[in-house]
């Protein structure tokens, strides 16, 4: 089975994510049976609502706090109250609702179920990093991706065409230049500083040299973005030439240049990443906020720009 899995490549990416949960909640079962604790790793997102929470929920309060089904909610909530972990009464507000709680019974295991659930949380931390550094952001990524365009609907629209985000290589330099320069020097008047003419015209140098990266972006066949990722000093690096071809803006492009930026950053084990701004782009500084950047004074190992009147940050 484990080489039909193989073979099958993206098409299995469900049952690689079914399995990898199955094999979680089974070993999480252990875990608690070892203990000598009567509970499951399938209750833990609701039980864990429940502990938490300073009033009754009801299923659809649940539901709406942890992204699950109704139906598994209510599956898990029977199984809760037949251990006698919680209490279900009516709703007197709403009677086609119920109000659940923690029981007695189900408050006093909390206190034998934390000490599991950090030493759980060091240990799935472990093996998902495994997987890579970045690994909740990517979740949270998939998680995103799937929210906004199903997989029904992509296998309807699959004649799109799609951004895809690539790694330097030789035949990709000539369209730093193509793309960030003719930009820069129009924002600029033509007057490029030292720094830029020389980065814009040799980007291996400048940065793959220097232990930083370089990243286009191409929809369909055209390179329509760029991105260098300059490196500061062993944990700090700077992104920086961000741009997008105007004619296909709108379309997440740069929020996946700088996302590719963040997770080579976690990669690399850095600490920070910073960029250089102008308070002639508000639009760009919203992106950068929503992204998590924050406003700062710039490091000593930042070459500051003489355009540059806004310097932010993001800890990684």
């Amino acid at each position: 089975m484990a080489q039909i899995i193989e073979k099958l490549g993206y098409l299995a990416g469900g049952s690689r994510f079914r399995r990898i949960y199955e094999k979680m909640q089974i070993s999480g079962d252990k875990v608690y049976k070892e203990a000598g604790l009567g509970f499951k790793s399938s209750w833990f997102p609701v039980y864990y609502v429940l502990s938490k929470s300073q009033h009754a929920q009801t299923v659809m309060e649940i539901t709406d706090q942890i992204a699950f089904s109704h139906i598994t909610v209510k599956n898990i909530i029977n199984e809760l109250e037949k251990e006698k972990l919680i209490l279900v009464v009516p709703n007197p507000t709403d009677k086609r609702s119920k109000c659940i709680s923690l029981s007695e019974k189900g408050i006093s295991l909390l206190n034998q179920l934390e000490p599991i659930w950090f030493s759980f949380s060091i240990a799935i931390k472990d093996v998902l990093n495994a997987g890579h550094p970045d690994i909740l952001n990517i979740l949270k990524r998939i998680d995103i991706e799937i929210n906004s365009s199903p997989l029904n609907e992509r296998v309807r629209n699959l004649n799109e065409n799609k951004v895809l985000i690539l790694d330097y290589k030789p035949s990709l330099k000539k369209y730093f230049y193509e793309l960030a320069g003719h930009w820069l020097s129009g924002l600029l008047r033509g007057k490029l500083e030292d720094e830029d003419i020389f980065t814009l015209n040799n980007p291996d140098i400048a940065y793959l040299q220097e232990g930083g990266f370089l990243f286009y972006a191409q929809y369909c066949t055209e390179i329509v973005g760029c991105v260098a990722l300059k490196r500061l000093d062993e944990d700090t690096f700077e992104f920086a030439k961000l741009f997008i071809d105007p004619k296909y803006r709108n379309l997440g492009i740069a929020t996946k240049l700088i996302d590719r930026c963040i997770s080579r950053c976690k990669e690399n084990e850095a600490k920070e990443l910073w960029l250089q701004t102008t308070m002639s782009m508000p639009e760009a500084h919203k992106l950068y906020y929503k992204l998590g950047f924050g406003d700062r004074d710039a490091p000593p190992q930042m070459l500051v720009l003489n355009r540059t009147e806004k310097i932010m940050c993001i800890e990684l």
